[in-house]
């Protein structure tokens, strides 16, 4: 760091460099039951991240201490060189009494959840080969299901499932931390992508599957824009107890016979692949319902192979979860040019309105908007518009004329840009980021690629992103993380020469924002150049705070508060505390303590917010970035609240292996 002026860029730049990574690939988890019981996703299986128990309140939150810690190991396992290519987003989760731990190589732990003492590993052996880094492993959490029909203490009578990186399944019975030798192979099941991959893809598990009746299902991450004939997105479901094949979806119809195959013109469904689920899904098991929120179909940036509305993509599609038949879809987007995947898991929620208690499932997208629908019909539960949207895109581009949008809740970002939206730490700071945005092409939202440059307004990263969001079913508000900020997209000939210091991306090499990412597309005529809409300091050319901690109101459709998240001191040069918001990458839970918890955000702290106010009510420094979405539990009578602390690859936040236990201290107990 030569001057103040470099380290400021430098330092913003690390920030930056997550916000354009964030695009490349596509919740957490939380407990509401004492540590004897059973826990699940998202609280339940409905996602709604809200916990009932109500030691730990407004009035005594600030008195939260450390109650105890666990290293996993993983960091010294695995070498420094995979320290910055993990990243650390797991959700613990309780399961027969213990608290399962999950790292970003697959392997499993299982801790007292009161004391963090370990029990027992389950290491899969999913490490890469020497000298090969995969490309930023995860896992998310684990699902878990009981077989009823067996007896007592039989062997995975109680089980964990989960998946990999390395794109593998497996069944771990719950109390010993041995594999379930009937299912698959001696615990394993290893699908096979389609086709083999090229050095530049994969095709990886990062979120938990979801169990309805006595079927697993699970989605899967796939690289984003390296062939426009990307591996099928395809949904696959498993028999619990064997591993055996019961159903699959795919996102991209196959068959003509498909009612959605009239939304893809000519054969360009045969040749079209993603549409994959890579965000956690969610189930309504009383009703046999599978909730699926699925991508963009490939490639992300052009869309003139695929030409039509390309339903199932960019969807939510529900499904019976005993067949895999279709019960209902909605698009969000129509032919998505703009890496719209639906990234949030959706949640499901009884919403009081008129006298009249509806089941109601809600989507959050990176646009920044709010859906909410009947969950058994499909029916929106607020109006939603199609809407006309900018037109005129490149050379064999198909454009859909209109999208939808709901008319309430209104949009928790920006929806679009203009010059007079520039922002600058200076004055000529804004100026300069004025003369950018003038000399790119700018507007409402859903403003096509060009080869000039067109500015996302939220950018490819979201609005709100796989964190999601958490469910207040007394107060019946809804808790959102969310990024402002915008990013450029320009699609380039293929015939033109890749200009020196530019390179694609590839699954070991870290990522430069100063020379921008270009992602293939191999297949279309066009590849593309991504990066963010930064001034010369580093900073967004949008005001702050860029990121924001959103309450929406679903009863009323409206915002009842909005706040700043994180906080900028560790992106500048001399640590002064702006709390100006930060990208954050997880999401919160919500107690019945009036409490909203989360951390997320870049400056590597877990805060615990008013749920009435947005007002911070207690901040905890972590020893490593949190990128997790944090849980709660009670266990020997005592609520604790868990977080892994670990990092995040795409945001270089500091690298770590921690889980973190908080609980109040004894006095104020």
């Amino acid at each position: 760091m030569k001057t103040a002026e470099v380290g400021r860029l430098a330092s913003c730049r690390r920030i930056l460099r997550g916000l354009l990574c964030a695009a490349i690939c596509a919740g957490g988890v939380a407990s509401t039951l004492p540590a004897q019981e059973l826990s699940y996703p998202g609280a339940t299986q409905a996602g709604a991240r809200y916990s009932a128990i109500a030691e730990i309140n407004r009035s005594n939150v600030a008195d939260l201490e450390p109650a105890w810690v666990y290293r996993t190991g993983e960091l010294e396992r695995r070498g420094a060189a995979l320290a910055r290519q993990q990243s650390f987003q797991d959700t613990p989760m309780l399961v027969a009494g213990a608290l399962i731990v999950c790292t970003p190589m697959g392997r499993l732990a299982a801790l007292n959840p009161a004391t963090g003492q370990e029990r027992w590993v389950f290491d899969p052996n999913t490490g890469a080969k020497p000298g090969v880094v995969p490309f930023m492993p995860r896992c998310r959490g684990v699902a878990q299901w009981i077989d009823s029909t067996a007896p007592a203490g039989a062997e995975c009578r109680h089980r964990i499932l989960y998946g990999t990186w390395a794109f593998k399944v497996y069944a771990v019975d719950a109390r010993t931390g041995r594999a379930c030798s009937g299912f698959g192979d001696r615990g394993e099941i290893a699908p096979d992508p389609g086709r083999k991959l090229d050095g530049d893809e994969f095709i990886e598990f990062s979120s938990p599957p979801v169990v309805v009746g006595d079927v697993v299902v699970i989605g899967s991450a796939i690289s984003d824009s390296v062939r426009a004939d990307a591996p099928s997105g395809k949904v696959r479901a498993f028999d619990v107890r064997t591993g055996a094949p019961r159903w699959e979806f795919d996102p991209v119809p196959r068959s003509p016979a498909d009612p959605a195959a009239r939304s893809w013109r000519g054969d360009s469904a045969r040749t079209t692949g993603a549409g994959n689920v890579w965000a956690p899904m969610a189930v309504d098991e009383e009703r046999d319902l599978v909730f699926l929120p699925t991508s963009s179909a490939s490639p992300d940036y052009y869309g003139g192979s695929r030409p039509g509305e390309n339903h199932y993509a960019n969807s939510l599609v529900t499904l019976r979860g005993a067949s895999g038949e279709i019960v209902w879809h909605f698009q969000i987007t129509h032919h998505d040019l703009w890496d719209t995947d639906l990234p949030a898991q959706p949640i499901l929620i009884e919403l009081r309105r008129s006298g009249k208690t509806i089941p109601a499932v809600v989507q959050l997208t990176k646009q920044g908007l709010v859906f909410v629908f009947n969950r058994e019909t499909g029916e929106p539960l607020f109006p939603i518009e199609e809407r006309p949207v900018p037109q005129g895109a490149v050379n064999g581009e198909w454009l859909s004329p209109t999208q939808p949008f709901p008319t309430v809740p209104p949009p928790l970002v920006a929806q679009g840009i203009t010059p007079e939206d520039a922002w600058g730490f200076t004055l000529l700071d804004r100026w300069q980021c004025r003369k950018k945005i003038e000399a790119l092409r700018h507007g409402a939202i859903y403003t096509p690629p060009s080869l000039q440059g067109t500015i996302y307004m939220p950018s490819f990263v979201g609005g709100a992103n796989w964190g999601g969001g958490a469910y207040d079913p007394v107060r019946q508000l809804l808790y959102v993380n969310t990024l402002h900020a915008p990013g450029v997209v320009r699609l380039v000939p293929q015939q033109v020469a890749e200009p020196k210091g530019r390179e694609d991306l590839t699954l070991s090499k870290q990522i430069d924002i100063n020379a921008g990412v270009s992602f293939p597309q191999r297949g279309s005529p066009y590849r593309v150049e991504t990066s963010m809409l930064v001034s010369p300091l580093g900073a967004p050319c949008t005001e702050p705070p860029w990121g924001r901690l959103t309450a929406v109101d679903l009863a009323r459709g409206t915002i009842r508060w909005q706040v700043a998240l994180g906080s900028i001191e560790k992106l500048l040069p001399v640590p002064i505390p702006l709390e100006w918001g930060t990208p954050s990458a997880g999401g919160a839970i919500v107690t019945a303590g009036g409490v909203v918890f989360i951390a997320g955000s870049l400056d590597d702290k877990f805060r615990a917010f008013d749920a009435d106010t947005g007002k911070v009510l207690w901040l905890a420094k972590l020893p490593a970035g949190g990128q997790a979405t944090p849980m709660t539990y009670t266990a020997n009578g005592r609520q604790y609240v868990v977080l892994a602390a670990g990092g995040h690859a795409l945001y270089q936040t500091t690298p770590g292996d921690y889980v973190l236990a908080y609980a109040l201290k004894p006095a104020r107990r």
